[in-house]
């Protein structure tokens, strides 16, 4: 049986923020022909390699952790261009396109960072960022997953086709907004013994997603899917207010999703 009508009469009670009248697809800042928006940064637009190029120059000895958020590593671009300006950056993105990532691991932390960036600015008049695993793994959860026996489902042919298609199923069920309230809960059960635990006690999420065993095997199997399988789309926060579901974006320059633990802004 489905867990939506439960869901919607338990968040009848709490009113969801506005979804923005917002038209993504007019917003999308991308060139034509080009896979990835442009980085804006201090008058200039930089594209991926460019980004990388510019974070690598003033990032690589020294880079600190954890990994910093999204709006530190925009900080950290605007302090590249400034010290480099554009012919330095000009110069410099041609030589670091040439420089393997297996001989400087630096090399692919920067086109990473550069790659997050992109999506971060993937709209105009937003920012966005990758669905975390614990907001997937609720979208699962109020998906028709469900019809399939857990101890079965992992010899279904094809298996990873049919997550996607019940990714889009279950984020659809409720407002984003709630997506990601539920997804932080989730994240803060199931993330491993680091995680709050104080935050699993909302008394809402666990009616709204009742079974343990459920919740466990969604979280469990978007977490141990191949870094260069499964897309998720982007969740956006539109600089009015609220928040969508976005395009699901290609693979970064090495072939790797970004599949964060948590939301990362």
């Amino acid at each position: 049986m489905s867990t939506l009508p439960a869901v919607n009469a338990l968040y009848a009670h709490v009113a969801p923020s506005p979804e923005p009248v917002f038209c993504l697809a007019e917003m999308d800042r991308r060139r034509e022909g080009n896979d990835f928006p442009t980085v804006p940064v201090a008058g200039v637009e930089l594209d991926v390699n460019e980004a990388a190029a510019a974070l690598f120059e003033i990032m690589a000895d020294g880079f600190a952790y954890p990994v910093p958020s999204t709006d530190a590593l925009h900080a950290t671009l605007r302090a590249a261009v400034a010290a480099l300006g554009p012919a330095g950056i000009a110069d410099a993105s041609g030589v670091f396109a040439g420089l393997p990532e297996d001989e400087f691991p630096e090399v692919r932390e920067c086109r990473r960072f550069a790659y997050r960036l992109a999506l971060s600015f993937w709209y105009a008049g937003a920012r966005s960022r990758p669905m975390s695993i614990g907001e997937a793994a609720v979208a699962l959860y109020l998906s028709p997953l469900h019809r399939y026996r857990h101890a079965e489902f992992r010899q279904v042919p094809r298996r990873e086709l049919m997550v996607s298609r019940c990714l889009h199923e279950g984020m659809t069920a409720v407002p984003t907004d709630t997506l990601i309230r539920l997804g932080a809960f989730m994240t803060a059960e199931l993330a491993g013994p680091a995680a709050d635990r104080q935050r699993d006690k909302e008394w809402l999420y666990k009616q709204a997603l009742p079974d343990y065993h459920r919740r466990r095997f969604c979280f469990d199997l978007l977490r141990g899917i191949g870094p260069k399988s499964q897309p998720m789309p982007l969740i956006v926060r539109a600089d009015t207010g609220g928040h969508l579901i976005g395009l699901t974006p290609p693979a970064g320059p090495d072939g790797m999703r970004l599949r964060p633990m948590r939301a990362e802004w």
